[in-house]
C-alpha cells in the first residue's frame, strides 16, 4: 500500500503543477521536462533519457537490460497558458487538489515515478512522458509507437471517469481542414461579379456536421472557422480550420472520411479542397479486457473498492 506516500506524492505533484507548461511554449516545456527529470531522478535513482524533436523535450525510463514488456505513458505539457496559476492556484482542500494541469494529467505522471519507485524490481519497465500530447502528439507519436511496440502492457496514467472507472476503449479520432476560394468583388457596387466564399463553406459546414450520427456515437464538430477580409469585400476565401470527428469503430471512421473527400462544391466557380483525414484508429474495449480483468482481481485482493468500467 502506499499510504506512507502520500505527503511526499502531494509535495511532488504541487512542485509539477507550480511548473506551467502549455504545449505551444517550448522553453516553458523544456523547463517542465527539466522538473520532471529532477523528481523522476531523486525517486527512481536515475537520469531519464530526454528525447528533443521539433523543438519539444520529452523524457524516457528503461530498466533493464533486455525489451521493455511494461509501459507506463504520460505526458507534461498541459492547455493552460502562462499564468494560469495566478487565478487557479495549487491548493489541496477537503481532499480534493486543484491547480493547472493538476487533472490532466500531472497528477498522473507523478504517482506513475511514485509506483515504479516502490517496485521490488523494475527490469522490463519503460516509463514515456511527452511533451506534445494536448497537440495530438505532433512529435512523439512515433516515439510512443515504438516504445509499446512489443510490450504486454502500457497503462495511460490520465485520471479516470467518475468513482475512479477505468477507461479501456477510446473513440478514434479524424482532422479536416476544409479549404473554399471564391472570387472577392466590391460589396456595395458590384457583388454580382464576385463568388462569395463564405457563403460557400456556410454549405460545406451544414454538409459535413450532417454527417454525425449520435446513435452510433459519431461526433462531425466544424470548429474555428474564418471568412472575409474586410466589410464592403465579398469574401474570396474561406476555411473551416478544423473538422474534429470522433467514432467508436473502424467502419463509422471510413465512412465519415469518404463522405467529407466527396464533398463537392455547391456555387458555380468555387474552389474547394480537402485535407487532412483519420489521425488514430478506435481502441475497442476487447484489446484490453484481459488485463482490466487481472487489475479486478489485484484491486479485490488488496480489499480495495470494486473496479468499474467507464459504461459503455
Amino acid at each position: 500500500m502506499m499510504e506512507f506516500r502520500l505527503e511526499a506524492l502531494l509535495t511532488d505533484i504541487e512542485t509539477l503543477v507550480r511548473c506551467e507548461s502549455p504545449s505551444s511554449d517550448l522553453d516553458a516545456v523544456a523547463h517542465s521536462a527539466e522538473v520532471l527529470a529532477d523528481l523522476g531522478k531523486a525517486l527512481l535513482g536515475v537520469e531519464p533519457e530526454r528525447i528533443v524533436l521539433d523543438g519539444r523535450t520529452h523524457l524516457r525510463w528503461r530498466f533493464g537490460d533486455g525489451p521493455a514488456r511494461v509501459l507506463l505513458l504520460g505526458h507534461h505539457d498541459t492547455v493552460w497558458p502562462m499564468g494560469s496559476l495566478e487565478t487557479h492556484p495549487f491548493s489541496v482542500a477537503d481532499g480534493v487538489l486543484r491547480g493547472p494541469g493538476c487533472f490532466d494529467m500531472k497528477a498522473g505522471v507523478v504517482m506513475a515515478l511514485h509506483a515504479a519507485a516502490a517496485l521490488p524490481r523494475r527490469a522490463g519497465l519503460s516509463i514515456l512522458v511527452t511533451g506534445d500530447e494536448e497537440l495530438g502528439s505532433p512529435s512523439s507519436r512515433g516515439l510512443i509507437e515504438e516504445e509499446a511496440r512489443g510490450c504486454e502492457a502500457a497503462f495511460v496514467l490520465e485520471a479516470s471517469a467518475d468513482g475512479g472507472a477505468i477507461k479501456t476503449r477510446r473513440k478514434g479520432v479524424s482532422h479536416y481542414r476544409i479549404e473554399v476560394t471564391g472570387r472577392a468583388a466590391h460589396a456595395g457596387l458590384e457583388p454580382e461579379k464576385g463568388i462569395n466564399a463564405g457563403i460557400e463553406i456556410a454549405h460545406q459546414v451544414l454538409a459535413v456536421a450532417a454527417l454525425a450520427d449520435p446513435e452510433r456515437g459519431t461526433s462531425v464538430v466544424p470548429t474555428v472557422l474564418s471568412a472575409g477580409t474586410t466589410v464592403n469585400t465579398v469574401p474570396a476565401a474561406a476555411a473551416a480550420v478544423e473538422v474534429d470527428v470522433r467514432v467508436w469503430d473502424e467502419e463509422e471512421q471510413l465512412r465519415v472520411d469518404r463522405a467529407v473527400r466527396a464533398l463537392q462544391p455547391v456555387l458555380a466557380g468555387v474552389q474547394v479542397r480537402i485535407s487532412g483525414g483519420i489521425n488514430r484508429p478506435p481502441l475497442d474495449a476487447a484489446s484490453s479486457a484481459a488485463l482490466f480483468g487481472l487489475a479486478r482481481e489485484l484491486s479485490a485482493e488488496m480489499g480495495l473498492p470494486k473496479l468499474e468500467l467507464v459504461p459503455l
